[in-house]
């Protein structure tokens, strides 16, 4: 057997088409487009990568986008300045600040300053407490593409064993609160699980978020389970050039799989997809107004 690719590409390709006509709907009927403001501190380059791609995708579904860059000695005063900034600005209604920051920054005195409302990241700790609570909020975004592409394969997921690796705020906790509010029974692992590869063995569905290449074999996967990775580790190669690769053995495990996410074009692409569908929402709800059917 040989597992089915889930085409992440291709999924967040068609959620952002229709996040473009969402956008045009409340252009028309409302007078407003969605406002995301990137903030960048320092000179990292795969930050940089990263801002610039988000800057373009939020362009190309019609969102009003702006990117601050602030140098790499920039205070935390500085910083905390411009997310206040950006937390009064009535046409900016998505705030995302490019992690990690520098040393001299700390990470949790930007998320406490910044409002929930805008907090399109999903990693403040009021929405993370939404989340717990079952009540809407902002989600974060590599989880919430998982659990899309995983309704794709399965609507319905109740009762099903899931096993999340990787203990993250950025994606291991809120993937399992996510398969939790579905109805799965789930078991988070993390380094110190005692025999790691048979829980990974049990799971009908099997997340890996724990960035260590190929860590996760294929003889660790139940056969027929649907197995996500997020791992994006680039590693290099005997002839001097690097290579992506996920958190899971690929070759190994799409032998024993259902159906895997390849690295890349897997869950990357919809992180990306659902930070536009995190700021199109936080935009209707900072405005009043009923969000678009279909995204």
């Amino acid at each position: 057997m040989s597992a089915s690719l889930i085409d992440g590409k291709a999924f967040a390709a068609g959620l952002r088409g229709r996040l473009g006509a969402a956008t045009a709907q409340l252009k028309a009927a409302h007078g407003f487009v969605p406002g995301l403001a990137v903030v960048l501190v320092g000179h990292d380059p795969a930050s940089e990568v990263y801002v610039r791609n988000k800057g373009i995708a939020a362009r190309e579904v019609g969102f009003h986008a702006l990117e601050f860059k602030l140098p790499a000695d920039a205070s935390e005063d500085q910083v905390l300045a411009r997310v206040a900034a950006l937390n009064n600005d009535r046409d900016v209604h998505g705030i995302l600040v490019q992690f990690p920051v520098p040393k001299q920054v700390r990470q949790e005195a930007i998320l406490d300053a910044l409002n929930p409302a805008k907090d399109v990241d999903g990693l403040t700790a009021t929405n993370a407490g939404l989340l717990v609570a079952g009540r809407d909020g902002l989600v974060s975004c590599t989880p919430q593409g998982c659990m899309m592409l995983i309704a794709d394969q399965r609507a319905d997921i109740s009762g099903l064993h899931a096993v999340v690796v990787g203990r993250s705020i950025l994606v291991g906790k809120p993937m399992a609160t996510l398969l939790t509010n579905a109805n799965a029974t789930v078991t988070l692992a993390h380094s110190r699980t005692r025999d790691l590869a048979a829980v990974c063995r049990s799971a009908d569905i099997l997340v890996a978020a724990v960035g260590r290449p190929d860590m996760v074999r294929g003889d660790w996967v139940k056969p027929g389970a649907i197995v996500i990775d997020v791992g994006m580790n680039r590693i290099a190669l005997p002839d001097g050039k690097t290579k992506l690769v996920g958190d899971v053995a690929f070759g190994e495990a799409k032998e024993i799989a259902a159906a895997i996410t390849p690295v890349p074009g897997g869950v990357g692409p919809m992180t990306i997809a659902c930070l536009l569908r995190n700021t199109l929402i936080a935009a209707c709800r900072q405005r009043g107004v009923a969000v678009p059917a279909g995204i």
